[in-house]
């Protein structure tokens, strides 16, 4: 039942090239900083990631984004990462825009064992109907549309069938976690990541802080330790490293 690894290379030792990986965070807001930048010290590529974006230029996943290790993306927003336009219009990255709605409910469809649903969220649009570019050639040509999605009439209104996410492996990061991966996030800190770490089929989860077990109130946790198979503690400035986007203060 003890799940911790104390090195952060340890625990992502085992991810391979290729591997599918959800990865939790909003912005820089929870973002598992320390687990993305062991997988890059690893030299792991051509990374398939479901996020709901891709960090920033130089934090974030926007780190593997840079040395060109990840080869398609699942997301919602990306507009805070030049190098993510710039290699998705080029053709080099391979990108499935979802409302965000509808992603945080694929991964908690796929964490839940429901192989599909049904949401009026994307009817009369690309999203259902298809198109949309999933990967530009270098011509600027869209070399792979997005395919048409069933839908069906419920309560007289359309709806479109979305599959849920599983994917190989999750990266999240939480406030507190015991060693059973028992987790409680902070405030906007949970945002997707208990969807993401829902939907992987090995969890690793960096913590800032690490209790012992019987210390959480079990009805504080946020995450069961069912859905988490390795726990990282962060050393004190791990877990003090933590960026925003943009800052504004008034002048």
């Amino acid at each position: 039942m003890d799940k911790v690894i104390r090195k952060p290379a340890d625990a992502v030792a085992d991810v391979p090239d290729g591997a599918s990986l959800a990865v939790g965070g909003f912005g820089l807001n929870g973002i598992p900083e320390t687990l993305i930048r062991a997988l890059h010290a690893q030299g792991t590529a051509r990374l398939r990631v479901v996020s709901n974006n891709c960090g920033t230029d130089d934090r974030g996943l926007g780190i593997l984004l840079a040395a060109g290790r990840i080869s398609r993306v699942t997301g919602s927003y990306v507009g805070e990462n030049k190098e993510f336009a710039r290699q998705y219009l080029s053709g080099e990255l391979e990108v499935e825009l979802v409302p965000q709605g509808t992603l945080a409910e694929r991964l908690r469809a796929g964490g839940c064992g429901i192989p599909a649903f049904y949401t009026p969220a994307g009817v009369g649009t690309q999203v259902a109907d298809g198109g949309l570019p999933w990967r530009y050639a270098a011509d600027g040509t869209v070399a792979l549309p997005s395919p048409a999605k069933e839908t069906r009439d419920y309560g007289g209104r359309p709806h479109v069938l979305e599959r849920g996410i599983t994917t190989d492996f999750a990266l999240v990061r939480a406030w507190r976690g015991d060693r059973h991966g028992n987790l409680v996030f902070r405030r906007a800190a949970a945002n997707f990541n208990p969807l993401a770490a829902m939907a992987g089929r090995i969890t690793i989860a960096e913590v800032e802080e690490l209790v012992e077990p019987g210390t959480l109130d079990p009805g504080q946790v946020h995450l069961p330790g069912v859905f988490v198979q390795r726990v990282v503690p962060l050393t004190p400035a791990q877990a003090a490293d933590k960026q925003i986007e943009k800052r504004t203060v008034r002048a």
